[in-house]
């Protein structure tokens, strides 16, 4: 049975987004394994009782049913800089516990904090966010990424990204790029300026 994972971001005691958590939650669970039924994870995460108000990441692993909840502090990774990385055969539609392939692909990222894995020369994610890109006018995010973010999903929701199909050819006409994922926001993340 396969393992996937969730990872939610809890702030102020507080699960943040967690409708866009629900709905791939239960998106996932009906794909995989055929469950119609909508489960609420906020009715299922109880919160530990000494976790205050700083930023922690709950993780929740599962399969046919979820095995594991757990918490940790949050510490942000600061990514300034991408090495491009091809991979033709790649596929992460859903968050697998399983990031073997991606891991590997990591490890060529050479002196850069982090990749941008391209996939048949489209642009996808990093190794661990979606990406946008800054026309000076426009965030844009690619239509072809490896997992559909729910903090990407909300941001297009918001009309603050656009969503558009990127090719690796076109990464020179945008003037800065920036991560999200479920703990970063489009506000917290540094700008990346490098990308080789």
């Amino acid at each position: 049975m396969c393992q996937l994972f969730e990872t939610i971001k809890v702030q102020n005691r507080k699960l943040q987004n967690i409708d866009y958590h629900n709905d791939r939650f239960n998106r996932t669970r009906f794909k995989l394994f055929g469950f119609h039924e909508q489960v609420k994870l906020e009715e299922i995460i109880k919160l530990p009782v000494d976790l205050d108000d700083k930023i922690y990441k709950c993780r929740i692993i599962y399969s046919d049913k979820i095995e594991k909840i757990e918490f940790e502090p949050y510490s942000q990774k600061i990514i300034k800089s991408l090495k491009i990385i091809d991979c033709n055969n790649i596929g992460y539609n859903h968050k697998y516990f399983d990031r073997s392939k991606i891991n590997e692909l990591y490890e060529h990222r050479g002196d850069c904090d982090d990749i941008l894995i391209i996939k048949n020369g489209f642009v996808t994610d990093t190794s661990f966010a979606n990406i946008v890109f800054w026309d000076g006018s426009n965030w844009i995010t690619p239509s072809t990424p490896l997992l559909t973010g729910t903090k990407r999903q909300k941001l297009i929701d918001l009309k603050v990204i656009i969503e558009k199909e990127i090719m690796v050819s076109d990464l020179q006409s945008f003037e800065k790029a920036r991560i999200i994922n479920a703990m970063i926001g489009l506000e917290d993340s540094p700008d990346i300026r490098k990308i080789i």
